[in-house]
């Protein structure tokens, strides 16, 4: 008997602890419910969301917010915090199971005989008045809160994403366009400095015109410095080191879709449904109300199923030995400490409530704040084309007159400032304009690849607007151009 029994049940006892205890399993599947490991797919591939490698060439958006929630490590953090909160499930649900250990001991007297000892016990809680269901509700509400966390997190960083890229692009646009400003500055200074010689034009205009060129050069060499630091940004956002080279596709022009306008409230509405750090407010608040309910229920009796066998052999003799009960647990008094363990809990689902409710009126301000920007970068948008096109017209003319020799040089001058203002109010509108669509969706807790699909190659062809130039940290400034 004693041979059979270390050859069956002990091998099998040590099998199932290992099986059990290995790091790497999840007997109950908990991690199924987690969000997408750790970032989102968004170009419809089946496969791993995170590529090992770069991608070859220019990156584009869906590229540059591929790279930033798969290496960004705000998003690796969430996601073992959420793995974290999975395991607290899994540990919970193990407390409905029954629980088996093995124990064994061996000595020998001096003098006398020796003796081995070899027990198998089983105890199984029964009933306890709801302690385990509360704290089993307890950690799936806080998994839930820890996947809305996760969810909230990456949006947060596909959101800076977006403001890199575009912000990136726009950079680009106002070194394209203090570029274009210094060609217009030169020329002209070339434009006074011949009039001067010719003799139809005093020095002071020679003077006014040359310090404008010089200011423009000036302009440009900063915004150069601009562009790098943008470019050094967007590698930060996407995991890289800043001094990595990225390089980035052609960005596209940008127009008003038709029936634009909402209702803000039913915005609103809708952000209440789908913020995800609402969400995980709420599930706090259950989660809290779960961990009330463990501390009243841990004062009540519990019922346990207990049984056990023992094996025991002094100097030859073998005797064996088995029982099985129940057993009843009553607490009778802890020092008060179960009835202030309550009155804690309870507190805690009051201040729950209290965040909920002040994330709920936050995210109703966000939208509003976010809608009201759009609103603003919209009508931008579509004013600064006009002012961008009647300042490019107004310098044609005054350069025109000037080189006529019926114009001044101070009306020239004073044409290509506002030019050069026009481009940048323009540059800023399209970035404001860009940034706001992201943000507001970001309020909404909607931001997701629905909103790229509207900047993708095929559906730019297909309204036949131009891309721009590609641009490279380590590559040459793309060569001067008329911004849209």
């Amino acid at each position: 008997m004693r041979l059979r029994l270390k050859r069956t049940v002990l091998p099998a006892l040590l099998c199932l602890w290992s099986g059990i205890a290995a790091a790497d399993s999840d007997p109950f599947d908990t991690e199924a419910a987690l969000p997408l490991k750790p970032a989102l797919r968004l170009d419809g591939a089946v496969g791993d969301p995170c590529a090992d490698a770069m991608p070859q060439g220019a990156l584009n958006l869906p590229d540059v917010v591929n790279l930033a929630l798969c290496n960004n490590p705000q998003t690796r953090e969430v996601w073992a915090s959420s793995r974290v909160q999975a395991a607290q499930v899994g540990a919970s649900r193990g407390s409905f199971l029954p629980g088996a250990s093995l124990s064994a001991s061996g000595n020998r007297n001096s003098p006398g005989a020796s003796q081995r000892t070899l027990g198998l016990s089983l105890s199984y809680l029964l009933y306890d008045f709801g302690v385990r269901a509360a704290n089993l509700e307890n950690a799936r509400q806080l998994l839930a809160a820890a996947s809305a966390t996760q969810d909230s997190t990456v949006q947060a960083v596909f959101l800076s994403a977006v403001q890199a890229y575009y912000q990136t692009h726009a950079t680009q646009a106002v070194l394209d366009a203090a570029r274009e400003a210094e060609r217009a500055a030169k020329g002209s200074f070339a434009a006074a400095e011949a009039r001067y010689l010719a003799g139809s034009a005093t020095p002071a205009d020679k003077l006014q015109a040359q310090t404008a060129y010089s200011q423009a050069t000036l302009n440009r060499i900063a915004a150069e410095g601009n562009l790098k630091k943008a470019i050094g940004e967007l590698a930060n956002i996407i995991g890289l080191e800043a001094n990595r080279n990225v390089t980035l596709a052609a960005a596209n022009a940008e127009a008003v879709p038709a029936g634009f306008e909402q209702d803000v409230n039913a915005l609103i509405e809708e952000a209440k449904r789908h913020r995800p750090d609402l969400i995980a407010a709420e599930a706090q608040v259950k989660a809290a109300e779960a961990s009330a309910a463990a501390a009243r229920a841990a004062g009540k009796p519990s019922i346990s199923l207990t049984a056990s066998t023992t094996q025991l052999n002094t100097a030859g003799v073998t005797s064996r030995g088995s029982s099985l009960g129940v057993s009843v647990s009553m607490p009778l008094f802890a020092g008060y400490a179960p009835t202030y363990r309550v009155r804690a809990a309870e507190a805690q689902v009051v201040a729950q409530q209290a965040r909920t409710e002040r994330v709920r009126l936050q995210v109703a301000l966000d939208v509003w704040n976010a809608w009201q920007n759009l609103v603003t970068a919209t009508q931008s948008l579509r004013t600064t084309a006009d002012l961008l096109g009647s300042a490019t017209q107004s310098e044609r003319v005054a350069l025109g007159r000037y080189q006529a020799g019926v114009g001044s040089i101070l009306d020239l001058l004073n044409a290509q400032s506002a030019l050069a203002s026009a481009r940048q109010q323009r540059i800023q509108s399209q970035l404001d304009w860009n940034v706001g669509r992201a943000a507001l969706a970001q309020s909404m807790g909607s931001l997701d690849a629905n909103l790229l699909q509207t900047l993708s190659p095929e559906r730019r062809a297909e309204q036949g607007l131009a891309p721009r130039d590609s641009i490279s940290s380590q590559s040459p400034v793309a060569p001067e151009k008329a911004l849209p």
